[in-house]
């Protein structure tokens, strides 16, 4: 005699949230126009011409929650986002150690279809911040334990929200805009952090100022210059053998997390070249970049 056996199991969360950062008709600094999002998919999953931005939500399990958010800016030289290789996988693997992790698919600059360029990655991030904030409590995250993280120009998205962060507008209609936006912590790796001409990857800033930007701009997202006691603790990697983004953008930053006495770890690898990720197929002492991480954002609950 055959026995069949139905079980029927309700999980929280099967696949991960995804939503707009803004209503519809709303995005800032965007106007109509014939660019369509492109996804190319050959070795990772790179995404460009980002029309609608999102965050896609991947929470791990109540009984594992730690209560920590990270949101993730995947990199790319503001050209296009290697939206699973700095992205995705990222966010599962915070998911395994009970951290949310949340894909933000930002909009790069593009005069196309923008009327300030390089004002629209930051106005992304800043979103995104405040929306995972204002969306806390019904994730289960501490609205205190959100921080942001990125990978090569991500890293300089996610350097430019930790020193340019806003407290909110509360004369702001929408509840979301009233939220700060200051990242309770930061994740930088093999960050671009300076626009200084000597050292900074030119891709990611021409992509982002474009050719010939005015020198206040230059100025404004070398955010080593922006470092003030109010940038939120910082964990940064970076190989010393990068030639795409040189090391010193990463020293650089550093320097100027101490002088002002913010608290920050620096990993520097003697190899790993530039944008390793996870390092799972990769030889090279950076291999142990995420656990040195996740050991930092635990002292960072403990506090």
């Amino acid at each position: 005699m055959a026995l069949t056996c139905t079980a029927t199991v309700a999980f929280a969360q099967l696949e991960p949230i995804t939503l707009p950062l803004y209503e519809a008709g709303s995005i800032p600094y965007s106007f109509n126009s014939s660019e369509v999002e492109e996804i190319k998919q050959t070795h990772i999953t790179v995404v460009s011409k980002v029309q609608q931005p999102t965050i896609q939500v991947f929470l791990p399990s109540k009984a594992n929650a730690t209560n920590q958010a990270v949101v993730i800016c995947p990199g790319g030289g503001y050209g296009v986002l290697a939206y699973d290789w700095e992205g995705l996988d990222i966010a599962k693997w915070l998911n395994s150690h009970g951290i949310a992790g949340i894909v933000l698919k930002y909009r790069l600059p593009s005069p196309m279809s923008q009327t300030e360029p390089h004002l629209v990655p930051l106005t992304d991030a800043k979103r995104a911040l405040r929306l995972v904030r204002a969306r806390a409590s019904e994730w289960n995250i501490s609205s205190e334990k959100i921080g942001i993280m990125g990978f090569s120009a991500g890293g300089h998205l996610a350097s430019t929200l930790a020193t340019h962060f806003d407290q909110g507008d509360e004369a702001n209609s929408d509840p979301v805009e009233q939220v700060s936006s200051r990242p309770d912590f930061a994740i930088l790796g093999y960050p671009v952090i300076s626009f200084d001409r000597s050292y900074t990857h030119s891709g990611s800033r021409d992509n982002l100022l474009g050719q010939g930007p005015n020198p206040s701009l230059i100025d404004f997202f070398s955010n080593e210059k922006h470092v003030s006691n109010e940038t939120p603790p910082t964990f940064i990697f970076h190989a010393q053998d990068d030639t795409a983004v040189p090391v010193r953008h990463s020293l650089e930053f550093f320097q100027a997390l101490t002088a002002n006495k913010v608290p920050a770890e620096l990993h520097v690898y003697p190899t790993g070249e530039h944008g390793f990720s996870l390092s799972i197929n990769k030889d090279g002492t950076q291999k142990g970049w995420p656990d040195s991480c996740i050991k930092w954002l635990g002292s960072l609950n403990e506090d």
